[in-house]
């Protein structure tokens, strides 16, 4: 037996995992960027200020910051995904070993923070969309096809504080607006999208950690939030078919 011909053989990053460059040509903060490292006996942490002073609480699936607390970076915290491997200024090199290594597909995804720093932007960071373009454009140079998520793991912080992490119906929108302007940005260079990356952790993770019962608030928060996410990705995929019919 043998591969097809045309069989995608590659390897997966996301954005948040690679590229660091964390506060780079108008970048705002995501849910990742105030997420410290963690260890065997560490948990890792989330960093928020409340009446001033620097808090932490550990980053456990469901749980969210305190009431009135607002995300923040605390200068004595480690943040791996601040530096990462810097593929924000090495993707040429990184690219290039992809095809060294026979890749002929590269799974990544795009920080909506690059996008729209804050998430509601009415115009998008064009510098943003011009790193994604040098990307892709350096992919094809190789003939390698890119595979897109358009969310993994790292929403906007002012977005998610303000709506308490997808449990407001406004961030439907806030979404398919980002997601549109990708479609549209990218068409031509990008032909697999994919919407959120296993958007079934919202319970799945509660299940493995067992950090909350059946009847627990954390699971209706998961519910609501993958509830509105999946009207979002219906949404998003509607409009990419028809943007891409013409």
């Amino acid at each position: 037996m043998t591969f097809p011909k045309n069989f995608l053989w590659g390897g997966a990053t996301a954005a948040n995992q690679i590229e660091g460059a964390y506060d780079v040509d108008g970048k705002g903060l995501s849910v990742t960027d105030i997420t410290t490292a963690g260890s065997l006996n560490e948990p890792r942490y989330l960093t928020y200020k409340l009446n001033g002073k620097l808090e932490k609480t550990p980053a456990v699936p469901g749980a969210g910051l305190p009431e009135d607390a607002v995300g923040a970076i605390d200068p004595n915290s480690y943040y791996p995904n601040h530096v990462a491997i810097d593929f924000y200024h090495h993707y040429k090199e990184d690219i290039k070993m992809f095809s060294e290594m026979g890749f002929t597909t590269f799974r990544l995804s795009i920080a909506w923070t690059r996008i729209f720093p804050k998430g509601d932007e009415e115009k998008p960071n064009q510098a943003g969309l011009d790193f994604y373009r040098r990307v892709f454009e350096e992919c094809k140079k190789y003939d390698i096809e890119p595979i897109v998520t358009i969310s993994h793991y790292e929403d906007p912080l002012y977005l998610s504080e303000k709506y308490n992490d997808w449990q407001d119906r406004k961030m439907i929108d806030m979404y398919v607006k980002y997601a549109t302007v990708l479609f549209k940005e990218y068409k031509g260079l990008v032909k697999y999208w994919l919407t959120f990356n296993e958007i079934n952790t919202a319970l799945l993770l509660l299940n493995s950690f067992g950090n909350a019962d059946a009847d627990d608030a954390a699971y209706q928060h998961a519910y609501q939030k993958l509830h509105y996410q999946f009207v979002a990705s219906a949404r998003a995929v509607k409009i990419a078919h028809e943007l891409h019919r013409h």
